[in-house]
């Protein structure tokens, strides 16, 4: 089943200009095809190409179709960029196939890479809904500094991965199902020491992702399967 990322079709129907291309050029798709639409906000349409000219789609919607949220609650994940822009994207694409709500990127104090274009991103948000099958699109917040991110209101779980030893509980063994949770992931140098106390005097929890050293994206994800898995 072909999707296309139509996010203002309630009040415009035709397909923005790289999913006409995509469905004219590439599928080959014309006239009379019926094919498949998600608004990014929860629904999907069955719809029907009704004049294809050019580089330009338009749509005639048959039927709209609810998605009801697959998980019952807001799971956040806030992560330091990886110097390599790749690693990033690849983790951006595998957490939408897994299922997330809203990504921050962190400036910290250790951080490799200070400036991420969310453009970019966001295509790979979008790539991945329509390849998992999801009505409901990510936010995407922009790149925040570490202290300015700690001090925003969020009324939920807070949690803070870091690999300073401790004792510190398995995300699994800690997070509660149905409740909102916000997982941060530092940098590969890690959160610095000052950035991990802070983070704890906001009320964030220091968890522990296992016994692996992981990446930075491998860890975010480790997160983001969790926290999707338990609230299954």
């Amino acid at each position: 089943m072909h999707v296309f990322y139509t996010p203002d079709i309630l009040v415009n129907n035709e397909l923005p200009v790289e999913e006409a291309q995509h469905c004219l050029r590439v599928l080959r798709l014309s006239q009379g095809d019926e094919i498949t639409l998600t608004d990014g906000h929860g629904s999907f349409y069955k719809a029907e190409i009704s004049m294809a000219t050019g580089k330009r789609c338009f749509v005639s919607i048959i039927e709209r179709i609810k998605q009801e949220k697959l998980w019952p609650c807001h799971l956040h994940l806030a992560m330091a960029p990886t110097k390599n822009m790749d690693r990033n994207e690849w983790f951006a694409e595998k957490a939408t196939e897994i299922g997330f709500d809203e990504l921050t990127f962190l400036n910290c104090r250790f951080s490799e890479r200070k400036v991420i274009k969310n453009e970019r991103i966001e295509k790979i948000l979008i790539s991945a809904i329509k390849q998992s099958l999801k009505a409901t699109l990510p936010a995407l917040n922009e790149m925040t500094d570490f202290d300015q991110f700690i001090s925003r209101d969020f009324p939920g779980q807070k949690f803070i991965a870091h690999c300073y030893e401790g004792d510190k509980p398995l995300l699994k063994d800690v997070l509660k199902p149905g409740k909102d949770a916000l997982v941060m992931i530092g940098p590969e140098g890690d959160f610095s020491p000052e950035e991990v106390e802070k983070a704890l005097l906001k009320g964030f929890k220091a968890i522990s992702l296992g016994k692996s050293r992981l990446r930075t994206e491998t860890a975010a994800l480790v997160a983001c399967h969790t926290m999707n898995f338990m609230n299954q």
